[in-house]
């Protein structure tokens, strides 16, 4: 495995020698100063990579040889690119650097998509090091994943798809996950054991499938792309994620939009309906189409929630900063009344997780919220929570927090 600098700016070689220079990485033959000791023997030529040739960068770059290097490398190249679509004038924007902007710029990107890519199975695109012609690319395929719950609290990918801007599916594999599955989530995947127990597939097959077009500077569409991207192992800079690039009329009160509510308001149609478990074609196909009428129809972004919408969202408990070790029957016992508990996988290994209580109407969801024993209190947003303190069926004690998903007023 090597870098592919041969398309690589100037300026991109000199940020990256930079980096190594300020970590004291050493590649084969040593760090930047001891690499021009041996490769130019005059003592009095400039160290700064500002000043030395193309050629120079390139031949100390291609002294590192291991993976771990390597993503580093690529990582920073990636991110160099994010900022310098962020300082380029938006009157030169495509529509569909248009989205990726808008989706970069969103407050929760830089949260959603601080992916830590330095292991061995993760594939970092290389778009970063491209030519600008092959970055500024308006090639889009959307993407999305089927995930279950793994022993060790992870989420384990079982099945991909990915469109075309024509709507052509072009992939819809199942995956075999690395790890024992404890959850498969059938209800919401619609994955059961029986549809994997022939996936001969690997995570890293599917990144291999992926890489060339990555590599060509395509843009991947999304909902929620981070999570995706993340259970495929995949630190990819071009995205649109439709849920940063659309947003409510009254932002403050609303978390970000659902995909179904997204369709209902811009296409007029649902990708699914309530109870039907997810199809991660149909998914990807929806996030394609929300993005085609932004950049084909010029669609707003901007969307007011309906009545209907906010009753959706008046049904639901949110529960968060979960720590990773609480169980869903855990969960399960923390709230009154019927309800289904849809429980979000930890950024990583260790950390909190979230989780969602659907009712079958807003008034089993208030009279849950005023039946929970807590602390009230407002979050950022001043929407209604409560601090709980939960004993463990281990004897221990766990906080989290159970929140209402509108105001009450909201509605009205």
């Amino acid at each position: 495995m090597e870098l592919q600098l041969a398309t690589a700016e100037k300026e991109v070689l000199e940020e990256l020698v930079k980096l190594l220079q300020s970590r004291d990485l050493r590649g084969e033959k040593g760090n930047w100063k001891e690499f021009l000791n041996v490769y130019d023997k005059n003592v009095q030529s400039p160290i700064d990579p500002s000043r030395r040739s193309r050629d120079d960068l390139v031949q100390f770059l291609t002294t590192f040889k291991k993976k771990q290097d390597l993503q580093v490398l690529k990582c920073h190249a990636n991110h160099l690119l994010i900022e310098k679509l962020k300082q380029e004038s938006e009157d030169r924007d495509t529509p569909e650097q248009m989205l990726v902007r808008l989706t970069v710029e969103h407050l929760n990107y830089s949260l959603d998509y601080s992916f830590q890519p330095y292991s061995e199975d993760w594939f970092v695109s290389d778009v970063g090091l491209k030519m600008s012609k092959v970055m500024k690319s308006t090639q889009i395929v959307a993407l999305d994943c089927e995930m279950v719950l793994c022993e060790d609290g992870t989420e384990g990918l079982v099945r991909v798809g990915a469109v075309d801007r024509d709507l052509k599916v072009i992939l819809d594999k199942f995956v075999k996950p690395d790890k024992p599955v404890v959850d498969y989530r059938a209800h919401i995947t619609g994955v059961t054991a029986e549809d994997i127990a022939n996936a001969t597939l690997s995570v890293a097959d599917i990144q291999e499938t992926l890489q060339p077009l990555l590599s060509e500077g395509t843009i991947l569409v999304g909902h929620s792309l981070n999570r995706d991207l993340q259970v495929l192992k995949i630190d990819h800079p071009k995205v649109i994620d439709t849920a940063l690039v659309f947003k409510y009329s009254n932002a403050r009160k609303l978390r970000r939009p659902s995909l179904n509510n997204l369709c209902k308001s811009i296409l007029g149609c649902e990708v699914r309906k309530v109870d039907v478990p997810h199809d991660c074609v149909h998914d990807a196909t929806a996030a394609m189409k929300l993005a085609l009428a932004v950049i084909e129809k010029r669609a707003d972004t901007t969307i007011k929630p309906s009545k209907e919408m906010l009753e959706v969202e008046k049904r639901k408990l949110f529960l968060h900063k979960i720590p990773h070790n609480v169980t869903s029957e855990e969960l399960n016992q923390l709230l009154s009344g019927e309800f289904t508990l849809e429980v979000k996988p930890a950024k990583t290994e260790r950390g909190y997780r979230c989780a969602f209580a659907v009712f079958d109407n807003s008034e089993e969801a208030d009279q849950a919220f005023e039946n929970v024993d807590g602390t009230q209190m407002t979050d950022s947003l001043g929407l209604p929570q409560k601090l709980v303190v939960l004993k463990r069926s281990s004897g221990s004690i766990a906080s989290l927090y159970v929140r209402k998903m509108v105001q009450d007023d909201d509605a009205t």
